[in-house]
C-alpha cells in the first residue's frame, strides 16, 4: 500500500515538473511586446472656448412718424441704401375731430383780439398825431396790436398743421414727410401703403415706419455657458465664422460680457458682444447664424507633444516614457503649458529628437491574440 502511494505521489512530481518545462518553453517563444514611438514637433497651439449666436448691426434705427396718419406713398424698399435725412414716406394726416375744433376756436379767439387791438391801435393813433399821447405809450399800443396779428397768424397755422399736417412755410420739414436719420441700408419696412400710423408720444410707443442700420458697422450677439464665462474677459481676440459665408473668417475683439446670466434650458448663459473687422467690407446680411471661437490662449512655434502620450502619476506629475535603447524606456517628468485639447505645450522634459514610447503595443502575444 506504501509503495503504490509513493509510486502516485512520485507520477504527479514528474507531471508538475514536465508541466513547468512546457510552460517555461512556450514563455519564450511568445514574441515581445514592442511600441512604436513619436517625436515632439513644433506647432502653434490655440486655448479657446466658442460661442454661438447672430451677426446683427451695432446700431438699429427705428423711424418712426412724429404725426398720425395713413401711409400715402413709400419711395425705399428693402435693402435699398438711403442717405440722411432722404424721403421715405409720405403720410396723408386724418385730423382729430376735437383737436381741429379747438384749433378753430383759438382761431376765432386771435381774430377777435386782433380786431379789438386794431380799434385801440386807431384810435391812440388819432391821439398820437394830435400830441395827446407820448410816442412811449403809444408804441406800446403799436406792438401790442402787432402781437395779436402774430396770433392771429400762429392760429391759423396750427390749424392747418393739425388739419393737413403742414402749412406754408415750413418747407422739407413737414410732419407728413417721414426722412431718414441716419445714411445706411434700409433692413425692414413693416408699414405697406394704406396702413394707418401712429406718432410717438407718453403712452404709445408709435408705429415703425422702416428700420435703417449701418451694415459696415456689424457686432456678434451670442451666449457663454456659465461654466466658461470665467475664462473670458473683455478685449480678447475673435475668430467669427458665418454659416452663409463659406471658406471665410473674421476677426472681432470681445467688448462686453453680461454681468448677469439668464437661465435658458436649464443651464445659466451670459450674452456676450463683440465688434467685427470687416477690412474688405464682405457683405454680411444681418440675423445670420455663427459661431466664435474666443482664443483663450495662443503660442506660436512652441515644442508640442500629443497629449495622449502624456502620463500622470498619483501626485498629478506629467510624464512620458523616453526610449534609451533597444525595448528600453525611462521616465521623464514634463512642465506643460498651452494645452488645445490634442496637442500640449512641452514647456521642460525632453527635446526634439527625444523617441516617445506610445502607450499601445504594436505586436500583442499570439496567446493574447487568439483570447481576444
Amino acid at each position: 500500500m506504501k509503495r503504490t502511494i509513493t509510486i502516485i505521489f512520485l507520477v504527479l512530481i514528474g507531471l508538475a515538473f514536465v508541466g513547468s518545462l512546457y510552460y517555461l518553453y512556450q514563455k519564450n517563444n511568445e514574441p515581445a511586446q514592442t511600441f512604436e514611438t513619436l517625436t515632439a514637433e513644433k506647432r502653434t497651439i490655440v486655448k479657446k472656448t466658442v460661442a454661438t449666436g447672430n451677426i446683427n448691426p451695432k446700431e438699429e434705427i427705428q423711424i418712426k412718424p412724429n404725426i398720425s396718419g395713413i401711409v400715402n406713398k413709400i419711395f425705399v424698399d428693402e435693402g435699398d441704401l438711403v442717405k440722411n435725412n432722404q424721403l421715405i414716406a409720405q403720410l396723408r394726416v386724418v385730423p382729430n375731430v376735437a383737436n381741429l375744433a379747438s384749433a378753430r376756436n383759438q382761431i376765432e379767439s386771435a381774430n377777435i383780439r386782433e380786431q379789438n387791438q386794431k380799434k385801440i391801435y386807431d384810435r391812440n393813433k388819432k391821439l398820437f398825431d394830435q400830441g395827446v399821447i407820448s410816442a412811449n405809450e403809444f408804441d406800446n399800443i403799436q406792438a401790442e396790436y402787432d402781437q395779436a396779428k402774430q396770433n392771429s397768424i400762429s392760429a391759423k397755422q396750427n390749424f392747418e398743421i393739425i388739419k393737413t399736417g403742414t402749412t406754408k412755410g415750413v418747407g422739407t420739414t413737414a410732419n407728413t414727410n417721414i426722412r431718414a436719420t441716419i445714411t445706411g441700408m434700409v433692413l425692414t419696412v413693416p408699414v405697406k401703403e394704406g396702413n394707418q400710423v401712429i406718432q410717438a408720444n407718453n403712452f404709445n410707443e408709435g408705429t415703425t415706419i422702416a428700420t435703417l442700420a449701418d451694415v459696415d458697422n456689424m457686432i456678434f450677439e451670442g451666449k457663454v455657458d456659465e461654466s466658461e464665462v470665467g475664462k473670458v474677459k473683455e478685449g480678447l481676440p475673435l475668430e467669427i465664422t458665418v454659416g452663409a459665408i463659406e471658406g471665410k473668417k473674421f476677426d472681432a475683439k470681445l467688448d462686453y460680457i453680461a454681468p448677469k446670466g439668464v437661465k435658458q434650458n436649464g443651464a445659466i448663459q451670459f450674452d456676450i458682444e463683440a465688434s467685427i473687422k470687416n477690412p474688405d467690407s464682405t457683405f454680411i446680411r444681418a440675423g445670420l447664424s455663427a459661431n466664435a471661437s474666443i482664443i483663450l490662449e495662443k503660442v506660436e512655434d512652441v515644442l508640442s507633444l500629443k497629449e495622449a502620450l502624456v502620463q500622470f502619476d498619483d501626485k498629478d506629475q506629467a510624464y512620458v516614457e523616453v526610449k534609451t535603447g533597444d525595448k528600453e524606456f525611462e521616465r521623464r517628468n514634463l512642465e506643460l503649458g498651452v494645452s488645445d485639447g490634442i496637442y500640449v505645450e512641452i514647456k521642460e522634459g525632453i527635446d526634439k529628437e527625444d523617441k516617445i514610447k506610445i502607450w499601445n503595443p504594436t505586436k500583442q502575444p499570439e496567446k493574447e491574440k487568439r483570447g481576444s
